[in-house]
């Protein structure tokens, strides 16, 4: 088949459920067999297990923890390495050159996508090695177009730059909910908060991609002299909003840093 999944969680779920919207030509695979064969069924593919993904399969997504990938992969390293399909790694940390190690010379693409594929809003880096084509490179991101944007990097900056868009969505959704809390305390029901926050979030954000303009001259541009606005930039500056944020995503690139050791 054109694509296999060895491992369906959440992240390998939410890929395969965008691939699907492309190509049904797709064989899934997890640890647990009754978790690949209902979303197989969900989305009208094939399942089977590692052996059958690696045997039968010409680009292989491998889904799977960090901790894990060695263990998993080598049971079917013989025949990735006698068959050399395309490999698509997701594991944090886990450089293109790890993965030739357990597998021998074969085409390594290198992704680091975040929840939002699941949507078509999603934010993919990659990365592969020299035996991965352009030709290669465009087929697969014209199959995974429902899944959103695609970015080219160098491996040497690909887990910081995982640690803003691939731990991203988790900081937001705090934001998210912690401005909802805001406006309860101020009396809002919180259905409506959740929404105002999240819309509000999600335009801001469609505004600096489209304008172009940097973040901070769209931020004076809300506040007025001695108005509400400035009063609330005020209070999250004492409070140490763009600190917290420096530090979270300082701290999650060094823990990408420590899974790929």
């Amino acid at each position: 088949m054109k694509y296999g999944f060895i491992g369906c969680g959440n992240m390998g779920g939410a890929l395969a459920k965008a691939l699907s919207q492309s190509t049904k030509d797709i064989m899934i695979s997890d640890y647990m067999p009754e978790k690949a064969e209902g979303l197989a069924k969900e989305l009208g593919c094939a399942y089977g297990d590692n052996n059958a993904v690696a045997e039968g399969c010409e680009r292989i997504f491998l889904g799977v923890k960090p901790q894990v990938l060695k263990s998993v992969i080598s049971p079917i390293s013989s025949a990735l390495s006698e068959r050399k399909p395309l490999l698509i790694s997701m594991a944090a940390g886990i450089k293109i050159s790890q993965v030739e190690e357990y597998t021998g010379k074969v085409p390594v693409i290198r992704i680091m996508p975040n929840t939002p594929v699941s949507i078509g809003k999603g934010m993919i880096l990659y990365c592969a090695n020299e035996l991965v084509t352009a030709e290669m490179i465009d087929s697969f991101a014209g199959d995974m177009k429902y899944a959103g944007s695609f970015d080219l990097i160098d491996e040497k900056l690909i887990d910081a730059a995982s640690a803003v868009s691939g731990c991203g969505p988790a900081f937001m959704y705090m934001f998210i909910e912690a401005l909802a809390d805001g406006g309860v305390t101020c009396g809002l029901p919180r259905d409506k908060a959740l929404r105002y926050a999240a819309e509000t979030m999600a335009g801001a954000a469609e505004l600096v991609l489209s304008s172009g303009k940097h973040p901070g001259e769209l931020k004076d541009a809300v506040c007025s002299p001695g108005g509400s606005t400035i009063a609330g930039v005020r209070s999250l500056e004492e409070n140490g909003l763009r600190a917290a944020g420096i530090e979270a995503v300082v701290k999650a690139f060094e823990r990408t840093k420590e899974l790929g050791k």
